[in-house]
């Protein structure tokens, strides 16, 4: 099988790792691609949200299967474009990748099919903005309605500084403050049958502690020994599958990853965000653990056969990933350093190119995700954070904190 992977970052150089390690998987071309998938496959250069550049290089790739890693060119509907050449994607359509484009149009999915969730509004002006921060009060939960690469969420008690975010946002949805643990469930599913995978847990602020801004993610770990046994049931039945349902009856079935961001609150479970496209840097850790050959899995899903594909299997243990971010991240982020020690196994690049002499550089706010593999969640931990302490980068900094104390 040939497979056409889109993208550049961490998670795209993991899915490529992956798909590597199947045998099914005869040729594997990544577009753009980055440095540590060009040791993987053959990187072509593309113009990832430009559907029918795609398109036509999934043709003259002769693809067997093409899979969309970022939500962008879900959203530009890259999807359809393959889909339109008889090419087997992996990847929602564009209608049905709104589910993460448009935070109202989530909303709207949810409450059509009976999903828990935080009450919310959709606010346009100043006027509506300052109603509902009101209503809901402290902490204030505001969210770009539109795709902001991980960053367009502000969670405050400052009223000030929430009203500014909504401000500079074309659209918002304002909502209640979720309070419990998160969690992360990524299904893949063909439109009509799901599968899930292990659940996750991620850190999004960019320091110890949960402190500072917001960010794509800083770290993550799997599985979680402190989840009731019974939560991916729970998750299935209440949010995942009656959500595809909804979206099958509109007549977009959601072929691809449903990403399920959800809140363990003290008044049960609820859905935080969902995304049309596997987690980042979640995926990272979870397909460290996965035995089941990606490649074949996410072919079955993309040509409509998931429900005959069988059970996944999981290797025993737990994996951590530690991201090295980028001096300045998540603001303005200071690049084109010289970058070392980013070849050991267990590292993904997710923000990394090649300067004219051949020197690796960081170009991205996220550079590194180091992942660990062991026995317990403390023998990963220390695995992940052997690899980050290896990494030279001026500037560069990870959090100390992932998966400590689980």
């Amino acid at each position: 099988m040939r497979v056409l992977l889109i993208g550049s970052g961490g998670r795209e150089h993991a899915l490529a790792a992956s798909l590597a390690e199947d045998e099914s998987v005869t040729k594997l071309i990544c577009a753009p691609g980055n440095p540590g998938m060009a040791a993987l496959g053959d990187c072509v250069p593309v113009n990832q949200t430009d559907p029918a550049a795609v398109a036509s290089l999934a043709v003259t790739s002769a693809a067997d299967l093409v899979i969309v890693g970022p939500e962008a060119p879900l959203v530009a509907g890259v999807a359809d474009a393959v889909r339109a050449k008889g090419i087997p994607v992996y990847g929602p359509s564009g209608q049905a990748a709104l589910i993460e484009g448009s935070k109202a149009f989530a909303k709207e999915v949810m409450a059509a099919a009976g999903v828990p969730t935080a009450a919310a509004r959709v606010c346009r002006n100043q006027a509506e903005a300052e109603a509902a921060l009101d209503e809901f009060g402290a902490p204030y939960v505001v969210k770009d309605d539109g795709l902001a690469a991980g960053k367009g969420v502000i969670v405050t008690d400052d009223r000030a500084q929430a009203l500014a975010h909504a401000l500079r946002c074309e659209r918002v949805v304002i909502e209640e403050y979720l309070d419990g643990p998160e969690v992360s469930l990524f299904v893949v599913s063909d439109g009509q049958h799901a599968k899930a995978l292990l659940p996750a847990q991620d850190f999004k602020r960019i320091g110890d502690g949960g402190t500072g801004p917001n960010t794509g993610g800083m770290g993550a770990y799997t599985p979680l020994p402190w989840a009731p046994d019974d939560l991916v049931a729970e998750i299935m039945e209440r949010v995942a599958e009656p959500t595809l349902a909804e979206l099958a009856g509109r007549g977009i079935p959601f072929v691809g990853t449903l990403y399920c961001g959800l809140a363990l609150t003290s008044k049960g479970l609820k859905v935080v965000e969902f995304n049309a496209r596997f987690g980042d840097p979640e995926i990272q850790a979870i397909l460290a653990l996965l035995e089941t050959p990606l490649g074949g899995l996410l072919h079955a899903a993309a040509t409509g056969k998931l429900d005959k594909f069988g059970h996944l299997w999981w290797r025993e243990g737990a994996a951590v990933c530690v991201v090295v971010s980028n001096e300045g991240y998540p603001g303005d982020t200071v690049t084109g350093r010289p970058l070392y020690g980013a070849d050991e196994s267990g590292i993904f690049h997710a923000g990394t190119a090649l300067d004219a002499s051949g020197q690796l550089i960081a170009t991205g706010g996220r550079v590194l995700n180091c992942v660990g593999t062991g026995a317990s969640i403390a023998q990963a931990r220390q695995e992940a954070y052997s690899l980050a302490e290896g990494v030279k980068l001026e500037g560069g900094y990870f959090r100390k904190d992932i998966a400590a104390n689980i």
